[in-house]
């Protein structure tokens, strides 16, 4: 599957399709057309706006430059001065003069100077409002696309398969989330706008120097090749480093999650010194992998500074030569050393910015990867059987009888109250599974449950115990055979209401931070009152405990649960279970965080909850599941006993054994 290999060491050796990724990242600005079309207007109008006005300032440089020469010369009018050099045989000074337009005898004209300046003013002002509209454009677009990629991501975990988390690190899914995005959004936003305005500053600055001197403008083009050919190398050198970086950001996010989340254990079996280590690896990956990223890429500013001085070396020489031979005024070649360094400021503006570019599409690799990650097969539409009002029992009809929780209807949706007219009758029908395709796991294996029974599974570590009861939530899909409830098989029916009718307490509790009274509430399908709550938790024998903690019900806990024991969170857990009143019961060593004398309190309640339901329980300790209506025995993915507690120990088979053995520790311990 493409999600949990995407986390193997291998895909981090794959180079990076920088220009698909590129390509695929600009494609999350699509919905916002209109405001990229007005921020692309906005920044063109703003472009054509600065770029005119040196060539405007040129004019005033022509006027002042005129007024000078014309202030310094006598004759009655310009071709007269000319004429009266080249007699001197001062060539030179004619020639250069006769693409001055001066007047003998007159000054410099300060008001046609303030006039155009006044103009180059206003030019610029506009130039700055309509790049404000423009700025203002590209952050509202940025910011929606990447709130639409925050919705996306969320969207695609809720539809990822079990096994991708079961393969995947959290901290590593957790760095995707939330370190790579914010990354994508911090880089648009640092280079989008500066890009298109570098892009057009570029196409309009060229076309101004072709139109002043076509000569000068191919003078100025003669370095863009080696600007390209820098920046390039330069670019394939870093990029594999920004994709070095961020795995390695991943990789060591993942560590310090795993870290904190187990502290405890890590404190306990001594192993800081260990967990220091790993982290001081990995810390050093990451410093390597992020300074040979930047170093690459910061080397790219100084080779084009040198290149754009290099370019208006060459600009002033030429355009010195144009004055001098009358082929350019002095305010054409003023404005054209300004072009040159307008033209190669956006090409060294793109050249630095390669760096937060390819670290931002490095970045955005990354999340495309996690959406692009096998989804868990969709549901199916409803088979006709399955629709409301059919002879199956399926459907929520106004005839479902209310729930033994004192008639609240705990349960919502179809197959919830389905389930709970036709008492849920559970089948498995040579039922095959494998997590990988070479290992099968359970091979052809059949069980049929009664409505209402109890049902226990027991066996070693590894046997599928936990498995079978993953296939009948549908977490993972079986490979081979079917299961079905009451008769329909649940590949045909939406997970989420297939669910909705199945209450689960798992040996991992799960709490998040809010208050106690929140926690045990989420088990429900509807609004609770507090005394719905504080009902369950007595039927969980959690409203004792509760009650002494300062604040009760409204006792804030985090989500590692801090403040209260193993125990007493999976009573929270349990009473979240009581409040859901679920019809199919499944209870994986839900029991096994607490007392001994809780635990025989909490087997009473889960009786009187179990009444008239499908119950699963998976247990280690074989005392607990003595009143079962069948226990199965499994080994190696197969079933290999089943019947009562009694009937086993007689036949003196594998649960005899484990009974045994069970038996002799507890002795021993004793002893």
């Amino acid at each position: 599957m493409s999600g949990p290999r995407m986390m193997t060491a291998g895909s981090a050796e794959r180079s990076m399709d920088f220009k698909g990724s590129g390509r695929r990242l600009l494609r999350q600005l699509a919905p916002d057309r209109a405001l990229l079309w007005t921020m692309l207007g906005a920044a063109v109008l703003s472009v054509a706006l600065s770029v005119v006005g040196p060539w405007v300032l040129g004019r005033a440089t022509d006027l002042v430059f005129a007024g000078v020469v014309g202030r310094s010369v006598s004759g009655d009018d310009k071709a007269g001065v000319i004429a009266e050099l080249r007699a001197k045989g001062d060539d030179g000074l004619a020639d250069m003069l006769s693409g001055v337009d001066f007047t003998p005898g007159q000054g410099i004209d300060f008001t046609a100077v303030g006039q155009v300046l006044l103009v180059a003013l206003v030019l610029f002002l506009l130039s700055g409002l309509l790049a404000l509209v423009a700025t203002r454009c590209s952050i509202k677009v940025i910011n929606r696309a990447v709130y639409r990629m925050r919705e996306d991501v969320q969207t695609k975990l809720e539809r990822l398969p079990l096994s991708y988390f079961d393969r995947a690190k959290r901290g590593e899914v957790l760095s995707r989330v939330t370190n790579d995005i914010d990354n994508v959004a911090q880089t648009l936003q640092q280079t989008m706008g500066q890009l298109i305005n570098s892009l057009l500053t570029i196409v309009g600055v060229l076309v101004m120097m072709f139109w002043i001197s076509p000569l000068l403008a191919l003078v100025a083009l003669v370095t863009v090749p080696v600007s390209v050919v820098v920046a390039t190398r330069v670019g394939k050198r870093s990029q594999p480093h920004f994709v070095q970086q961020w795995r390695t950001t991943g990789k060591l996010n993942a560590h310090v999650e795993e870290m904190y989340t187990g502290h405890a254990l890590v404190k306990v079996f001594g192993r800081q010194e260990e967990s220091a280590r790993e982290f001081a690896e990995q810390n050093d990956a990451l410093y390597e992998a992020a300074f040979k990223a930047q170093f690459h890429s910061g080397v790219m500013q100084p080779l084009m500074f040198f290149i754009s001085n290099l370019n208006y070396v060459l600009v002033a020489v030429v355009g010195g030569l144009r004055v001098a031979s009358g082929s350019l005024s002095i305010g054409d070649v003023q404005a054209f050393v300004q072009y040159s360094r307008q033209f190669s400021m956006p090409l060294t503006q793109v050249a630095s910015m390669a760096n937060l570019v390819q670290s931002g599409v490095a970045s955005a690799e990354r999340v495309f990867e996690l959406l692009d990650a096998e989804e868990q097969t969709p549901d199916v539409a409803a088979a006709p059987s399955a629709k409301p009002g059919s002879g199956n029992g399926y459907g929520a009809g106004a005839g479902a009888e209310p729930g033994p929780g004192g008639g609240k209807d705990g349960l919502v949706g179809t197959v919830g109250a389905a389930v709970r007219r036709a008492a849920g009758r559970v089948e498995l029908e040579r039922v095959s599974f494998r997590y990988e395709q070479d290992k099968p796991l359970i091979e052809e294996l059949s069980l049929g449950v009664e409505p209402g029974q109890t049902v226990a599974i027991v066996g070693p570590t590894g046997a599928g115990k936990t498995t079978l009861v993953n296939l009948l939530m549908r977490f993972y899909e079986v490979t081979g055979g079917r299961i079905s409830v009451d008769g329909v098989d649940i590949a045909t029916l939406p997970r989420d209401e297939l669910r909705s009718g199945i209450g689960m307490v798992l040996q991992d509790t799960w709490l998040f931070g809010g208050t106690i009274a929140e926690n045990i509430a989420y088990g429900a399908a509807r609004d609770v009152t507090r005394a719905e709550i504080e009902e369950a938790a007595r039927a969980a024998h959690a409203d004792r405990f509760v009650r002494t903690l300062p604040d009760g019900y409204d006792t804030v806990i985090d989500d590692d649960g801090a403040g209260v024991s193993a125990g007493e969170k999976q009573l929270i857990t349990i009473a979240r279970a009581f409040l859901s009143d679920p019809v199919i019961l499944v209870l994986d060593e839900a029991t096994s965080s607490v007392d001994t004398r809780t635990e025989v309190l909490i087997q009473k309640a889960m009786a009187r909850l179990s009444k008239g339901r499908t119950s699963f329980v998976i247990a280690h300790r074989l005392s607990t599941i003595r009143d079962a209506d069948v226990i199965l025995v499994m080994e190696n993915g197969s079933i290999v006993e089943q019947g009562t507690h009694a009937g086993l120990l007689a036949a003196d088979g594998a649960y005899a054994r484990l009974y045994s053995a069970q038996f002799a520790q507890a002795v021993a311990e004793v002893d």
